[in-house]
């Protein structure tokens, strides 16, 4: 570590694997529940295990964009962060926020709305983390020098958190419900998150290859012109059939088209990047994290987005399985794998050691990349049979889903390789790999 106070981050990266663990084996319990639809159903009803699920991985994926502003923010500002004590107040309140969401929800206390189900007094408290976040990075980047990294990651942290403003809008009428519910969810993951991760992206490529900052700088402004451009109209794909105008069908599906240029700009970066890089850095893991990061993210949110953003397609397609396919796919290349790349490149230094387990950590890439694919196609297939039987033929839901069954023991075969990967990773990030001491030269009796 250049700086001292990039020790905050290790304290946030730690809690973010934490959830990342109970994120994982709550989808698998889930994957469980679609084969065997009665499992815990009185303890743990279906709707409260994917509240949890959704809500862990929410918050542990900005854990880890916090954990990383404060790794990279000091190393590119060339100062230490303002306070690191502010930094460690936030953490305890997003971690008591946490806790309090999940107690709250196990007893039947919630919102109601997706993804944003948390009680109020929890709301509140990721607003005030939110601020505590801001003033702390912002003053230390205006204090120290400013990069195009840092431009585009606080440009993207600070939208990310005033859009957070209309998570406490509820109106009463259901397609304004809607609208301002996308204004979080939406202009989060295919906007402002879209920033951040192609500033980390940028900074794990500047040393993790060796490029010059200029080129990469380059890239960086041209990805982040089209993610917004594309990103913001593109909100349009949510408001085909919740009752808006009907030209947001034309809007939605002409920028959610180009919603695909920004993906395919950042995996064409990595891999170019790479190309041109002279530095033969010696943590591979973080690199291969990084390049399968763009790649997945690519056919997850780009070429999976794409098959059924269309609103004439989106009409029959719409909350099928097919969603879930893009779903999985998009939120694991975009983020989930980008927090590992950064995880991987920042806690040996964090723990000051060397050698790690890189070797286990590259198998767990493979393990959750392979079983995330597979249980991409197994959905994508689902939810094609699904769209013909339900949106074609007319057959009743459950009569559907009844003839789906071999697809979801599928999915949750993948969603095993998944969770065996994402412990395996975390297993890889703790535990220090033993030296193996070669003895020395036999000793030799003098004369």
């Amino acid at each position: 570590m250049k700086y001292q106070s990039q020790k905050v981050a290790y304290a946030y990266f730690l809690a973010a694997m934490a959830l990342f663990g109970i994120q994982v084996l709550g989808g698998l319990l889930l994957g469980w529940i679609y084969v065997s639809p009665n499992t815990l159903s009185e303890v743990l009803p279906f709707n409260i295990v994917r509240m949890i699920h959704t809500n862990a991985l929410i918050v542990w994926l900005l854990l880890g964009f916090f954990g990383a502003a404060y790794y990279l923010v000091p190393e590119e500002s060339e100062r230490e962060i303002f306070s690191v004590r502010l930094a460690y107040i936030q953490l305890a309140i997003l971690v008591v926020g946490t806790l309090g969401a999940v107690g709250s929800y196990l007893v039947g206390i919630h919102g109601g709305r997706e993804f944003l189900e948390q009680p109020l007094w929890v709301k509140v408290g990721i607003l005030v983390a939110a601020v505590i976040f801001l003033v702390n990075v912002s003053l230390t980047f205006l204090a120290g020098r400013k990069t195009a990294i840092t431009n585009i990651l606080l440009m993207g942290l600070w939208l990310l958190c005033l859009l957070w403003v209309f998570a406490f809008i509820n109106p009463d009428n259901l397609s304004l419900d809607k609208m301002y519910w996308w204004m979080v969810v939406h202009l989060w993951v295919e906007a402002t998150w879209e920033l951040v991760m192609a500033a980390i992206l940028g900074f794990l490529m500047l040393k993790l290859t060796g490029v010059d900052r200029e080129v990469i700088e380059k890239w960086l402004y041209v990805i982040v012109a089209t993610a917004l451009f594309s990103g913001i109209l593109g909100t349009g794909h949510h408001f085909y059939w919740i009752g808006a105008p009907g030209y947001w069908q034309w809007i939605g599906s002409i920028f959610s088209t180009f919603e695909v240029i920004p993906f395919f700009a950042m995996m064409s970066f990595a891999f170019v990047m790479v190309w041109k890089g002279r530095k033969n850095h010696p943590n591979k893991a973080a690199l291969l994290w990084s390049l399968g990061s763009s790649t997945v993210a690519f056919f997850g949110a780009g070429v999976w987005g794409f098959l059924h953003t269309l609103h004439g397609v989106n009409f029959y397609t719409h909350g099928t399985q097919i969603t879930a396919a893009h779903g999985h796919l998009a939120f694991y290349g975009a983020y989930v794998a980008l927090n590992l790349a950064m995880f991987t490149y920042a806690m040996p230094m964090l723990r000051g050691r060397d050698p790690y387990n890189q070797v286990l950590n590259m198998a767990s890439f493979w393990l959750m990349t392979g079983g995330m694919a597979f249980m991409t196609f197994t959905l994508t297939f689902a939810g094609t049979i699904q769209t013909h039987m339900q949106r074609i033929v007319g057959d009743y839901y459950m009569d559907v889903q009844d003839q789906l069954g071999l697809f979801y023991l599928m999915r949750f075969g993948s969603g095993v390789a998944v969770v065996l990967g994402a412990l395996l990773f975390i297993y890889s990030m703790l535990v220090v790999r033993r030296e193996v001491v070669k003895p020395g030269p036999v000793a030799v009796p003098g004369e």
